[in-house]
């Protein structure tokens, strides 16, 4: 007889089915995000083909809500131009979360089916529903299809047996299922939750335990709509929902019995969401950060919870607190409540709703060395950064922001753990003027290239989508990327070359590396009719050597070999003898110059 995955399955596919039997499904709901969108439409626009069903199909903006970042802008805008030509709904950047979302807005309910973009669309099995992340070939033929061909997974019989302690939480017994069944206990099956602390779940709590069913390689964690849950789906999707269950008699793979009685609070140490351990055995790793949010813990619900624990409270001293709700609409909830007044009163940072930490370059992110406790799901390395990543329940989360070290809401010490003051350290000593390096030249000698154009900006020079790029080694690449007819400068120039260029080099923003770019590649000068105030001074204070001089339109060619004396700015073009003249290094830029930059030496 069929468990509850059998039921569904067979209901979209038009016939009974059995566990590894290849089924052609229906999908009630197809859904591609800002991550990965892109590829949907160009698959689609690549074989002609369009929509099947506008109405079952969505676009949702959740990886960059704040249309932030270069790429994700422009993935984002081709989505909307296609969602546009095939009547397509998208949830834009100001939406949220969309496995959220599609529970919220009524695009799925109990029984029906779901694919996505996103690896954990497996969320909606907290409403009985068969929810499946795919990637963008798959979600495309979703699209033009309504259909996908799909293995009926095995199922599981899970039975949760006592009661939780009085401070678990639904993501603890999400952790201690994780606990139980690792990273691939349940690869490629369905598990079906059942018991008493099950029963006990909101649909927020259904939520987060669904959530995690990714991190055991599950294709979903299924959990019996009960009269609330079907309830609230009716509502939202404005139809009725029949209760779903499995037969008595269904064949599982396996029943599993998991003892969760006195179940306290729990942690998953740094890099394996499945190394999980109790709190306690932890409790006191000093914290840099604490991030609450994500598709696990972004409901109200959560919000709540860490909202009790800070109130009356702040947090500690040299610790940031991140808080993104799942939806827009949770957001506004939580305004209205008074909750977010109690985040910032707290000294939280509040952003807007969406995935946050999981994807890059948003809220939640951590640098080297940054230790972090979140409420997400995943803590692989290099998932939300570049430092380390606890996960925990927001309860734990917040109360580990105040404290300042990892703890629980009961055991929260009087005054917070503060960082360590620095030793004091003994004062540099200060190299003997001139003694810091050798001698540097000051005649140059090197190929020119004639860039002739005037307010070249910085975004030009360097664009921004690679500031984030610290090491100067890697920052020559760049050079000129944004600069039409010149994005291949970097592959074309070598070192000792001499730029030559018009008025206002260097116009727009501050960022020191539309001057680094150039020390990368070894360009040894740069020549112009007039610099932007700030590169001007970035580059001296870097004793990048650039020189004033209205020698753009003088005659010279690509290629023409000058020498150039820095000190009396006196130009000399090797191949005709020709001199032409600039204006040689001020005093303070030559002095500046000789020591190697601005700090070297001291003063």
């Amino acid at each position: 007889m069929p468990t509850i995955a059998e039921k569904i399955i067979a209901a979209h596919a038009g016939r009974p089915v059995k566990a590894g039997e290849i089924a052609e499904l229906s999908v009630d709901a197809r859904l591609a995000r800002d991550f990965g969108g892109a590829n949907v439409v160009k698959n689609l626009e690549a074989h002609g083909l369009g929509v099947a069903d506008s109405r079952r199909t969505f676009f949702t903006f959740d990886c960059n809500p704040t249309g932030s970042d270069q790429a994700y802008a422009a993935n984002q805008q081709r989505c909307r131009l296609f969602a546009r030509s095939q009547g397509v709904r998208i949830y834009d950047i100001d939406s949220g979360i969309g496995t959220h979302l599609a529970i919220d807005e009524g695009l799925v309910g109990p029984g029906e089916t779901l694919v996505s973009t996103d690896s954990h669309a497996n969320i909606v099995g907290a409403v009985g529903a068969l929810g499946q992340g795919m990637g963008d070939l798959d979600i495309a033929a979703a699209f033009a299809l309504g259909k996908v061909w799909f293995e009926v997974p095995a199922t599981i019989k899970v039975v949760l047996k006592g009661k939780p302690g009085p401070m678990a939480t639904p993501k603890d017994i999400g952790l201690a299922l994780l606990r139980r069944f690792g990273a691939n206990g349940l690869l490629g099956k369905v598990a079906e939750l059942y018991g008493d602390a099950v029963d006990a779940l909101t649909l927020d709590g259904r939520i987060t335990v669904s959530s995690l069913a990714t991190e055991m390689g599950a294709i979903s964690i299924v959990i019996p709509p009960d009269a609330k849950v079907l309830d609230y789906c009716a509502r939202r999707a404005g139809r009725s929902f029949a209760p779903v269950a499995a037969d008595r008699d269904a064949a599982y793979e396996e029943a599993v019995e998991i003892d969760v009685a006195g179940l306290g609070p729990l942690v998953s140490r740094p890099g394996h969401p499945e190394d999980v351990v109790p709190l306690q055995e932890v409790a006191g790793a000093k914290i840099d950060s604490a991030f609450l949010g994500s598709c696990t813990n972004g409901r109200m619900e959560d919000l709540v919870a860490a909202a009790q624990v800070l109130e009356g409270r702040a947090v500690a001293p040299g610790v940031v607190l991140k808080v993104v709700p799942s939806t827009d609409a949770l957001w506004r909830q939580a305004l209205d409540s008074g909750l977010l007044a109690a985040f910032k009163k707290a000294g939280a940072l509040v952003g807007n709703a969406g995935c946050a930490g999981c994807a890059a370059g948003q809220i939640g992110q951590n640098g080297p060395g940054e230790v972090t406790v979140s409420s997400g799901n995943r803590n692989f390395a290099g998932k939300q950064g570049r430092g380390s990543v606890w996960l925990a329940s927001p309860a734990t989360v917040a109360a580990s922001a105040v404290a300042g070290i990892l703890t629980s809401a009961d055991r929260i010490p009087e005054k917070p753990v503060l960082f360590p003051s620095p030793a004091p350290k003994p004062a540099a000593a200060k190299a003997a003027p001139g003694a810091a390096q050798a001698e540097r030249p000051l005649v140059l000698t090197g190929r020119v290239w004639i860039v002739d154009r005037d307010n070249i900006d910085t975004d030009m020079i360097y664009h921004n989508k690679h500031l984030a790029v610290t090491d100067i080694r890697e920052m020559g690449q760049h050079t000129f990327g944004n600069l039409p007819g010149w994005e291949d400068f970097p592959k074309k120039a070598r070192p000792g070359d001499i730029v030559v260029t018009g008025k206002n080099f260097g116009a727009g923003s501050s960022r020191q590396q539309a001057v680094d770019c150039f020390k990368s590649l070894g360009v040894a000068l740069v020549i112009a009719r007039s610099f932007g105030a700030i590169y001007y001074r970035n580059a001296v204070n870097a004793a990048m050597p650039v020189m004033i001089g209205d020698i753009v339109q003088a005659g010279l060619r690509d290629g023409d070999r000058v020498k150039v004396d820095l000190v009396r700015g006196e130009i000399e073009v090797l191949d005709s003898g020709r001199k032409l003249q600039a204006q040689g290094f001020p005093d303070v830029q030559l002095e500046i110059y000789r020591r190697g930059d601005l700090l070297a030496g001291g003063r």
